[in-house]
């Protein structure tokens, strides 16, 4: 089932001035598998004169004649005769497509692994032959490659893109139309399993209901998601069996590089370029409280980003021998007990990432943390969301809440007794904000947001 196109009007929009413009050009697309790129491609490429190549591991004379065939669609005849190497297929269609001409190749990374000469040859014929009008598009999965190509300063092609885009997943706010949720409750458990990936949105949108999409995706060894993070990792890193044991720990609980090192039998200091790694690829996060350096090595924490990855590693990597032994029904009535307590997990991440798109009594603040130390009395203190106004004025603090019923007035009691007893909150105005799965009556001088409006602002 194919989704409305969502979001991606200003990678679009980039995209289409791209294609318009008179001189050649060089556009680049990456970012992880999945995200819709193709569709972002699809929907932004003029209707005629394109030719689109999804690269492979095939030897190259197999893929230049796989390409060759692709161009003579635009080009007749270009695919009679077979190219001894890519500077002859390249020179000819430099030298027979016309003005307009979008050449596409997908997967780039893999035609590059096969011929490593590519982009120094294709860096050649943009460089001398930019007034012909033939735009190359370049798009692949594999992000450390990618990037090594473009925007490393030692590579042929540092500096001649035009465009570089980086397709991110969407934001949750977009998964209640994609899946044409109602409640908006129903719309964060869904976003908890399958992040903003909008294939998986896809593939979950022809299932009728969220448990059962879970099983037949991701707990099932017959399901399309079952291996997805293996295949993640073998397109973005070299070493995928060290990267699956970070992630696994993490998912575990395991959040404190000592606590990581030590499971893992390693000196901490070998881990630092591996989970550093994972973090440039969006999988991992290292936090550290509000208010600390970020070189701060003591007080940092590591959590799963993404939510797919962070269900994945909590509840089908642990069971995948009692999976592939056919237990999945228990398998699915264990998760579904522990399933609440996953999905506050990822409300918590959406309550800080929504802090710096809302007005709150009047202001606006700054990218939210949480925060955990010892209070002004000395004892251990924990807050889920703390932030920054624009102007410095002012903190916001907030607690998070994923539970049916709460006892609003001693959530907000304590909210403010947390507050008094913040070491760092002196002359400053102290705001206080609650989010919480449904509305709660509170003091006016207390924000509640709820999952609606959550989501409204997450677009």
């Amino acid at each position: 089932m194919q989704l409305p196109f969502l979001d991606r009007e200003e990678e679009r929009s980039r995209l289409e001035r791209l294609f318009a413009r008179r001189e050649g050009s060089l556009g680049v697309l990456y970012g992880r598998r999945r995200c819709g790129k193709s569709r972002l491609l699809r929907e932004a490429l003029p209707q005629k004169s394109v030719i689109n190549y999804v690269g492979d591991d095939r030897e190259g004379t197999l893929q230049r004649a796989s390409l060759a065939r692709e161009i003579e669609r635009v080009i007749p005849g270009f695919a009679r005769v077979s190219y001894p190497d890519w500077d002859a297929l390249l020179a000819r269609f430099w030298n027979e497509a016309g003005p307009g001409v979008v050449l596409v190749l997908d997967e780039f990374g893999a035609l590059v692994s096969a011929a490593k000469e590519l982009p120094s040859l294709l860096q050649k014929h943009v460089d001398r032959e930019s007034s012909r009008g033939i735009h190359i598009v370049l798009s692949g999965s594999s992000q450390r490659m990618m990037q090594g190509l473009v925007l490393d300063r030692t590579a042929p092609l540092f500096g001649r893109a035009v465009e570089i885009l980086k397709v991110a997943p969407l934001l949750a706010g977009w998964i209640q139309p994609a899946l044409r949720l109602r409640d908006p409750i129903e719309a964060v458990r869904a976003f908890s399993v399958w992040g903003g990936v909008p294939r998986y949105w896809e593939l979950a949108a022809e299932l009728p209901d969220l448990e059962t999409a879970m099983e037949r995706l991701a707990l099932s060894p017959l399901g399309v998601l079952y291996d997805e993070p293996t295949k993640l990792l073998l397109d973005d890193t070299r070493d995928t069996a060290q990267a699956a044991s970070l992630l696994s720990l993490i998912g575990q609980g395991c959040h404190r590089l000592s606590e990581i090192a030590g499971r893992l039998e390693k000196p901490a200091t070998s881990l630092s370029r591996p989970l550093q790694r994972l973090i440039e690829l969006n999988l991992i996060r290292r936090e550290v409280p509000f208010g600390v350096s970020p070189r701060s090595a003591k007080r940092t924490r590591y959590q799963i980003a993404d939510p797919f990855l962070r269900f994945w590693f909590r509840f089908v990597e642990p069971n995948r021998s009692r999976l592939e032994a056919g237990r999945l029904t228990a398998v699915s009535r264990d998760m579904k007990r522990d399933f609440s307590h996953h999905v506050s997990g990822v409300w918590e991440d959406l309550a800080r990432e929504s802090v710096p798109r809302f007005d709150i009594f009047g202001q606006r603040f700054g990218p939210a943390n949480r925060w955990w130390g010892a209070g002004v009395d000395h004892k251990p203190l924990e807050l889920d969301v703390v932030a920054e106004s624009e102007d410095g004025k002012s903190l916001l603090l907030g607690e998070v809440e994923w539970a049916e019923e709460i006892d609003a007035v001693r959530l907000v009691a304590e909210l403010r007794r947390k507050a008094e007893n913040v070491p760092f909150q002196e002359g400053r105005d102290v705001r206080l904000a609650l989010w919480t799965k449904r509305a709660a009556r509170v003091a006016r001088d207390v924000k509640v947001v709820t999952p609606r409006q959550l989501l409204d602002v997450l677009r």
